[in-house]
């Protein structure tokens, strides 16, 4: 019997029963408030949620627009091939990381499981190329080239293959026309990456997981328009997984075309001239160093002088950009960018820089006459120049007598510069310039444009440099403490001007004002600057921005927008001194430094003009400069390492201009074996259904998505 009174017991049961009563009461307040919480106040952000775990998505990528010729010819467009991808996710999730899957299908592709197995790593800074740079979450292709059989067996036996898919897509394709490389003018593709497209969030053109983007040359200056827009199909799905309905879809938008000003026709005799003239370039002996020219590298272009349009453009080395396609092997990464690569994605058109040797020379003319100096001097082109105890020679030491401007330029005298340049230097107050300089040498190639890009609607063009008084300060800032550190008063060439520069390289010395007058020093020049130079020269003196795109035209071919060609500028000479440095250049073509390559031109039916240029580099072999022009195209060609101007780049410009216009070996114009009229043609008709009308060629071909640019 327990001691307990009665009264004690019956309070005991009563604070428990009321301890339970607000037990209960508070578990039921929280889930009432909880419910609240979810059904009312955000019952609307919940319900969208469940909604929306009932739609799944599917993406129909966009067709990639097609890049075209002048004349409608596919330079780059789709064709379809059956693709391997494996999804990533899917390996991922395997106990063995799908190591098992990827190695059975490395046996049936016929690659080794290694290869496979590279392809679906993922990118970063120490992992070597094969490697996804792309999404991790969208599917990766293994390869591009499957053959029919080889994709039943995947799909076949699915079982054994989880994750991986065999499926026919459009894939990029880089036609070569005519054996038209273009690579550089065209560019590559590579998968969009993650942040890429977490900064396309908020933009006009939104990226997806699955869209492939332009990385160079006009697929990336025309990205956007080449992309078009991914279609998106929504499908309702119940619980089980099950389609129950389809809900609203986006459809795709299949990418523009782009017509360029390129003729795939031009393009490939100005590469295979270039490469032919580089190959002959190497088996001339250079007597300063006593070994053959080097040769190794080299640009060529091809403009409109009236427009600034670009009718080709080649740079060597080159490559093959569907090494890109479908992703690119270890070993070709390694070709294309190795260290002994020697860069052929370079396109050195607009981003091989070099000293332009006297093909600058219309720029110290224009100066000295914006100057106050005549053109028609006389001026004494000795066959040197001394300054203190240095001398300046002039190429292979010849001396011309008194001579005009227009002279100068014609056998390209050295001296004439030098003394013009030294006596500004002076006047300005040589080594400790007065406050407010004349700078005319200087100012006046500003004013041509050099030493900032051109415009050209490519990307990463280089700006070039002019040597200023402000570069020099400028320079001298950024290497002080090397030059003081490594220079010797009385050590080899190098330490001694390292130790000038120490002491003085902010000042703008005699030495490097005469320097300068003929292109040489530490002045830097693209090609296309001085393709633009001298088609400005050619059309009365508009600068015009270079430009590849001539239109862009959708799918269909009822929107073209026209790009139209701009000027950026006028060069700083009159009409009179236009007209005298053009009748210079015609000297140099008739009676100068080219003429001997021009042997035979019908100069009285199209008169030609140029410009030759031997620039020397310190510790290389000189640099091969041409640059001449017609009424009608400009062309500029540059070797690096190849030797003189004419000797050898001039072959390669004359036989340009040969197939051009139809000039055959005894002189004779056959317009209809020339290349291209003047002007070039209106822009390639594009039909409803996608066919291009392609002329001189007289076959149909079809656009992007459409027939993969073959001729019906």
């Amino acid at each position: 019997m327990s001691n307990i009174p009665e009264t004690g017991r019956t309070t005991r049961i009563t604070i428990r029963l009321v301890a339970i009563q607000i037990l209960v009461f508070s578990l039921l307040l929280t889930l009432g408030g909880r419910l609240w919480y979810l059904q009312i106040r955000n019952g609307d952000e919940y319900a969208d949620e469940a909604a929306s775990n009932h739609v799944q998505q599917v993406i129909q990528p966009a067709t990639r627009g097609s890049i075209l010729d002048a004349r409608g010819i596919p330079l780059a467009d789709n064709e379809t091939r059956l693709v391997v991808s494996a999804s990533r996710t899917d390996l991922m999730k395997m106990k063995d990381d799908g190591e098992a899957v990827l190695t059975r299908l490395a046996e049936v592709l016929d690659m080794t499981p290694k290869e496979v197995m590279d392809k679906v790593r993922l990118c970063d800074s120490e992992t070597p190329q094969p490697c996804w740079n792309g999404s991790p979450y969208q599917p990766i292709p293994i390869t591009d080239e499957a053959t029919t059989q080889q994709a039943l067996q995947i799909r076949e036996r699915a079982e054994d293959f989880p994750g991986v898919s065999a499926e026919p897509t459009p894939v990029r394709r880089y036609a070569a026309p005519g054996e038209s490389n273009a690579a550089q003018v065209l560019g590559y593709l590579s998968p969009v990456t993650d942040d890429e497209i977490k900064k396309a969030e908020d933009s006009e053109s939104p990226l997806l997981r699955s869209d492939q983007i332009g990385r160079s040359g006009l697929e990336r200056a025309y990205d956007a328009q080449l992309r078009g827009k991914a279609g998106v199909t929504r499908y309702e799905v119940d619980n089980l997984g099950r389609v129950i309905g389809k809900a609203e879809s986006d459809r795709a938008e299949p990418g523009s075309n782009i017509v360029t000003s390129i003729d795939a026709r031009v393009q490939a005799v100005a590469e295979k001239e270039l490469a032919l003239a580089m190959k002959d370039a190497r088996k001339v002996h250079d007597r300063n160093t006593g070994m053959n020219y080097k040769a190794d590298a080299g640009a060529v272009v091809v403009m409109e002088s009236r427009t600034g349009r670009v009718v080709a453009m080649a740079s060597n080395p080159t490559y093959d950009p569907n090494a890109w396609v479908g992703g690119i092997s270890g070993k070709d990464y390694k070709r294309l960018t190795g260290k002994d690569s020697n860069f052929p994605l370079l396109n050195r058109a607009i981003q091989g820089q070099a000293a332009p040797g006297s093909i600058f020379k219309v720029i110290p003319t224009t100066a000295a006459v914006n100057a106050g100096y005549s053109f028609e001097g006389p001026y004494p082109c000795p066959s040197s120049y001394s300054i203190g105890g240095q001398v300046f020679k002039n190429f292979e030491s010849a001396g011309h007598g008194s001579i005009s401007l227009g002279k100068a330029l014609e056998v390209s005298c050295d001296t004439v510069y030098y003394a013009l340049s030294h006596k500004e230097w002076q006047k300005d107050g040589g080594i400790d310039p007065k406050k407010k300089p004349d700078d005319w040498f200087y100012k006046t190639a500003h004013q041509f444009g050099l030493g900032k890009e051109t415009g050209i609607d490519l990307p990463n063009e280089v700006a070039g440099r002019v040597p200023d008084r402000q570069w020099k300060k400028d320079y001298w800032k950024a290497n002080q403490k090397v030059w003081c550190k490594d220079g010797k008063k009385d050590g080899d060439y190098a330490q001694r001007i390292a130790y000038e520069n120490c002491l003085e390289g902010m000042k703008m010395r005699a030495g490097d004002s005469v320097n300068y007058s003929i292109g040489q020093g530490d002045t830097l020049v693209t090609p296309i600057q001085m393709a633009t130079i001298y088609a400005a020269i050619s059309n009365g003196g508009t600068l015009y921005d270079p430009s590849v795109g001539k239109a862009i035209v959708s799918a269909d071919g009822k929107k073209v927008q026209e790009i139209k060609p701009k000027a950026h500028g006028k060069l700083p000479m009159d009409a009179t001194t236009r007209r005298k440095i053009n009748d210079a250049l015609a000297g140099v073509a008739t009676r100068g430094t080219a003429a001997w390559r021009f042997v035979g031109w019908p100069q009285d039916k199209i008169p030609m003009h140029a410009k030759t240029g031997t620039a020397e580099v310190y510790g290389k072999q000189t640099t091969s400069w041409f640059a001449t022009y017609t009424k009608d195209y400009t062309i500029v060609m540059t070797i690096s390492q190849g030797g003189t101007g004419s000797g050898a780049s001039g072959p390669a410009v004359r036989n340009i201009y040969n197939a051009l216009y139809g000039v055959d070996t005894k002189g004779k114009i056959n317009r209809k074996k020339g290349l291209l009229p003047v002007p070039q043609p209106k822009l390639p008709r594009i039909e409803a259904d996608g066919t291009i009308e392609a002329k001189p060629f007289g076959k149909t071909y079809k656009a992007v998505g459409l027939g993969g640019g073959k001729p019906q």
